[in-house]
Formats: C-alpha cells, structure tokens, sequence
C-alpha cells in the first residue's frame, strides 16, 4: 500500500490545529471534504487517527505516532521536488547564502565577471537554516560558522575568526579592553552552553557556572542582543558578527580563553554542478584556505 501524501498533509494540518474547521480553512477547502480525506487515510493504514470529543478533536496514539513521522516525510518530499526543479534549470542559475559578518560582494562580481551566462543570486541565511537551505537546495553554497555536520557536507575550510564577548553599555567589565573567559563566569550565558565550552569549562569557577539558574535563551541573533542591552546576561560571538550588528548599547571586548571559529565554503555532497567548482576556486584564491 503506498501512502497520499496529500492525504498526509491534511492529516498534519489537523493535527496541527486539532480542528476541523481551522485546518480547512488553512488547506482552502470545506470540512466535509476534509473529513472524508482524514477517514480515507484511516482506512488506507487500517489505524484510527483522531478522536472527536466535547472539547475539540484530539490525536490517538497511531495518530500521534504518525504525526512524529509524517513531518520528515514531508519535508522530504518537499525538498525532492525543489532539487528536481532546480536540476533542471542547473547551469543557469546559481545560489549564494552568506551570513552578516562575512563580506562575500567581491567574490560574487569575480565570478559573474567569469560566468556571465549563470543567473547568480545571494541570499542571507540564519546560521538556523543553512542546513535545511543547502539540503533542499535553497542555495547551491553557503558560507557557514563551523561546525556542520561534515558527513553530509563538503566543507572547505577558509579562515579563522575571533570571538568576542557581547556586553551591556553598563556592565562591570564593558571598558575592559581585554576579557578572558574565565572571567565571565559570574554571569548569564544567553546562548547554548555547548557553543562556548570553554565557560563552564573555566577552571576558574566551574562550580559556580554549572549552578546558573536556568535563563531564558533567545533564538535569533537579534534577540539576543535586546536580551544582552537590557542587562540580563551575555553572549560570544564572531568578531565578524560584530561587525555588522554595532549598537550604542552594547560594548564588544576581545576575549581570551575561547577558541576562534572556522569561516568555511558548505556545499551538499550530492551537488553536483560546474559552477559550484568555480565559485569554490574563486573563494579560496580570495580569502586563503587554511
């Protein structure tokens, strides 16, 4: 028996909502309709998926379980068709992704100037979704912040970058010139903890950075910032980075004790096109592989 992936959608979206009438009304069609997609679903796996009730629509546990596994799925689905249609027009068009921090302009004139016959694009991405961009082929390269997972990318490594300690205007050490990290330990971390080892690491007072109280960690880089403005801790990032988010508010001091980070050209393995080869020997003549 081979499973709708339409009928897979509307399932999701139900069970997103868990609502008849509000996943109808995402999917653009009408309720009976829906519900008859949902039970042909349900005869087709010989499970059922949703239980209807007083208090609104829940899921079973078959439902459950297939809602876990559905969304990979899809995802992969949608990803396939992306990367068929852009096979298709491959040698014609070509996708940068750069992230703030890492000037890549010069780079991309270099190479229009060489393929003038290529559609070159450049498209900002978020350290967030540069996986999901070079495996669905949203970007045909990208120029990441190590590490990524080396087994389904080619990296090629270019530069090391320093990283620096984003403090508050008001903070104890924000006229510091220099900061090792060790002296960071008294305060909020507003970042995954595994990014910056070296803090709870510090064998100044590693005791002290593992009895933190738990703080509320932002998403974006953006949101960190406010978070760092407002007092409530600090963060570590590329000297790059700081760069281009200067604020008034914020004082960016060189830190010690913390390992750099690796700038590098991410390609997916399974890209295979010309104009990726190009681009890769005009980056690495430009910015040093090391």
């Amino acid at each position: 028996m081979d499973i709708d992936l339409r009928r897979l959608r509307y399932f999701v979206t139900v069970a997103e909502e868990l609502s008849f009438v509000r996943a109808a009304e995402r999917l653009n069609m009408t309720q009976p309709a829906l519900s008859r997609q949902i039970r042909a679903l349900e005869d087709d796996l010989g499970a059922s998926l949703l239980q209807r009730g007083p208090l609104g629509t829940a899921l079973t546990p078959a439902g459950g379980q297939l809602l876990e596994d559905a969304r990979p799925l899809l995802a992969a689905s949608l990803a396939l068709q992306r990367r068929v249609r852009l096979a298709s027009r491959e040698g014609h068009h070509f996708t940068i992704g750069f992230m703030p921090g890492v000037i890549v302009t010069p780079i991309v004139r270099q190479f229009r100037a060489l393929a003038p016959e290529v559609n070159v694009q450049v498209l900002h991405t978020a350290p967030t979704d540069q996986v999901d961009y070079l495996l669905d082929g949203r970007v045909d390269v990208c120029f990441v912040r190590l590490p990524l997972p080396v087994d389904t990318f080619e990296i090629v490594p270019l530069f090391p970058e320093p990283r620096v300690a984003a403090l508050s205007d008001e903070h104890p050490l924000a006229q510091a010139q220099i900061v090792d990290i060790a002296e960071l330990t008294p305060y909020s971390l507003l970042q995954d903890p595994g990014d910056v080892p070296e803090w709870r690491g510090t064998d100044l007072d590693a005791t002290a950075a593992r009895s933190h109280p738990e703080v509320h960690r932002p998403t974006s880089i953006e949101q960190s910032l406010e978070a760092v403005a407002s007092g409530t801790g600090f963060i570590v990032v590329a000297a790059g980075l700081a760069d281009f988010y200067r604020r008034p508010d914020i004082r960016y001091v060189q830190l010690t004790g913390v390992a750099p980070r690796m700038v590098a050209l991410a390609y997916a393995k399974n890209r295979k096109m010309p104009s990726i080869d190009q681009f890769a020997k005009i980056v690495i003549a430009a910015l040093g592989s090391t």
